[in-house]
């Protein structure tokens, strides 16, 4: 009986050994190189979380660039915000908000050190209240900035300006925005 145990031991060992030698064999001792395509794509993005006291805010919002040269880059983004109220009985209004879209970038670096950008952005937003008072509301919002900024490898921090803002914009409630941008 014994005999028997360690026959399916050692075959069980012997097994493995083989299996993990055909699987290290298979790896390359010459490291591959990234396409020349994948070698000039960036990606970076926004991610945020804001909650308290009834309060909620998810925002994720990724972005992928393409560097044509050292001078352009052109890239595109997604863009996904939650935000929703609870008053918990404290007279204040109840709501739940949904932001989808996307967006086109295009950026120039006259000089290494500053970044001049111009952001396209499409918006869908969908508001829904609990106060009867209020109409839910579905509309779409669109977005141009046009920004500068300085730069130092691969984080941006800048000021951009939307120009097509209007007072009564429900999205943004000002024109200037700030943005800091890191891209990998």
């Amino acid at each position: 009986m014994n005999f028997l145990i360690n026959l399916k031991k050692s075959a069980f060992y012997l097994l493995f050994f083989l299996n993990a030698a055909m699987v290290f064999s298979q790896q390359d001792s010459i490291p591959k190189t990234k396409s020349l395509f994948w070698q000039k794509v960036q990606f970076g993005g926004g991610l945020g979380l804001g909650v308290g006291n009834g309060y909620t805010n998810v925002s994720l919002s990724p972005t992928a660039y393409y560097n044509f040269n050292p001078k352009f880059t052109g890239g595109f983004g997604l863009i996904g915000s939650y935000v929703a109220q609870n008053a918990n009985n404290q007279n204040i209004l109840d709501f739940k908000s949904t932001i989808l879209g996307a967006s086109l970038i295009g950026l120039v670096n006259p000089l290494p050190e500053i970044q001049l950008s111009a952001e396209l952005e499409e918006l869908n937003v969908n508001r829904k209240f609990d106060d009867p008072i209020y109409v839910d509301d579905n509309f779409w919002n669109t977005a141009l900035f046009l920004g500068a900024g300085y730069r130092s490898q691969n984080v941006v921090v800048g000021m951009k300006f939307n120009v097509l803002h209007q007072d009564n914009n429900e999205v943004y409630s000002q024109s200037w925005m700030p943005f800091f941008r890191v891209m990998f």
